[in-house]
């Protein structure tokens, strides 16, 4: 799974609109965020007893308002601690087949990811790219937390890799300020995203609210596009103590 990918920046044209799931159309947001308040309940106890979860900065996450959440992204329980963790909702993408699943996994699944927050998209080919903006974009303008890994994919080694630019975007499409966060020691409880996860300790660090208003109307620009992502690749570092590396994820597990 990667929920909350950092989406590429595709120029968005009059092309037929990306495919967005919908597992449930008759699903309110009021019934989201009631479910929401449920899973939290019960599982958000479990998980900090499970993970010994420590939580960083959390008052840097302003209570109201659009923010973008941009993070590391070491293994699959990323997507499962990180909105259990933020008293806010945390909105993000995900992959479509995550909620499409057939018997009863398939069926837990999406109840869950929809219910904490994950919006399902297709997001194979360029397609999917302008999808993940345009659902993010939306997000914002409604005044949520919209949360993504601006890599892209999960690191393939524990290293942190180049973040795509679609997080830049964002950001200066909507004036939403970017809050950089860093998942500490997920990979050693799952290490490769392997089956179930050990138990273990889980630090969840937030950093202080990123700015971007003096590149105002300059979202075509991709010299600042690339200059704004990399300032918030730079926090994420700072706070997972991570090594970085200057290429993206994708292309190193391809190598």
């Amino acid at each position: 799974m990667n929920p909350m990918c950092g989406c590429r920046t595709p120029r968005v044209t009059c092309s037929p609109a990306p495919f967005i799931a919908h597992p449930d159309r008759h699903t309110t947001p009021e019934d989201l965020l009631s479910r929401f308040a449920l899973i939290k309940a019960v599982l958000g106890p479990i998980v900090r007893l499970m993970f010994r979860t420590r939580v960083e900065g959390a008052e840097n996450i302003p209570a109201s308002g659009p923010v973008i959440l941009a993070g590391n992204h070491l293994t699959f329980i990323d997507s499962m601690i990180l909105p259990l963790v933020c008293d806010r909702q945390v909105v993000f993408i995900g992959k479509d087949s995550y909620v499409t699943g057939k018997g009863l996994k398939g069926r837990l699944m999406a109840w869950f990811f929809t219910g904490v927050g994950m919006i399902p998209v297709d997001r194979d080919g360029a397609r999917g790219g302008v999808a993940a903006l345009m659902t993010g974009r939306r997000v914002l303008d409604e005044g949520r937390i919209f949360g993504i890994y601006p890599e892209g994919t999960r690191s393939p080694d524990g290293r942190l890799y180049r973040g795509r630019t679609g997080i830049a975007r964002l950001t200066l499409m909507t004036g939403a300020p970017v809050v950089p966060f860093a998942m500490i020691g997920t990979d050693k409880l799952q290490p490769n995203g392997s089956g179930m996860p050990r138990t273990g300790k889980v630090t969840v660090r937030f950093g202080e609210p990123m700015e971007f208003s003096r590149y105002e109307g300059m979202e075509r620009d991709r010299y600042v596009l690339r200059a704004v992502t990399d300032s918030v690749m730079t926090e994420v570092m700072g706070l997972s103590g991570q090594e970085y590396v200057d290429m993206y994820a994708t292309k190193a597990k391809a190598a």
